[in-house]
């Protein structure tokens, strides 16, 4: 092996352990319970408040749905606006970046429906 063929190899080692945390990251927000759920609700309106997305989500608490939210919120993935009202409105609406995992969220619904067991389809 050459010395460029070795740092091409190291490169690409680089490179693929790069992408692997980056998607490590991502999916650590991704793959809590509920975050796609509410991902999935709140790209279904413009813009959506805080209870309207709880009836949508039956059996989450509402603390859950505010860690979800804030973690979405910090993360960029959905924007809050608090409007200075009493009681207070706040309304949350997926970000751009958030808007382009709703391929992939289509995708995954496609690739969950086409590996679903026998016996999945048929309890339902």
């Amino acid at each position: 092996m050459t010395k460029s063929s070795t740092r091409m190899n190291i490169e690409e080692d680089k490179k693929e352990q790069g992408e692997r945390c980056e998607i490590a990251h991502i999916w650590e927000i991704l793959g809590r319970r509920w975050t796609l759920l509410v991902l999935k609700n709140l790209s279904t309106k413009e813009v959506i408040r805080f209870n309207e997305l709880k009836r949508l989500l039956p059996g989450i608490s509402s603390t859950v749905l505010s860690e979800r939210l804030l973690e979405l919120d910090r993360e960029g993935l959905i924007s809050k606006q608090i409007y200075p009202e009493i009681p207070p409105r706040v309304e949350y609406r997926l970000t751009s970046r958030a808007r382009e995992l709703e391929t992939v969220m289509k995708e995954l619904n496609r690739w969950c429906i086409r590996w679903k067991s026998p016996e999945e389809i048929k309890a339902r």
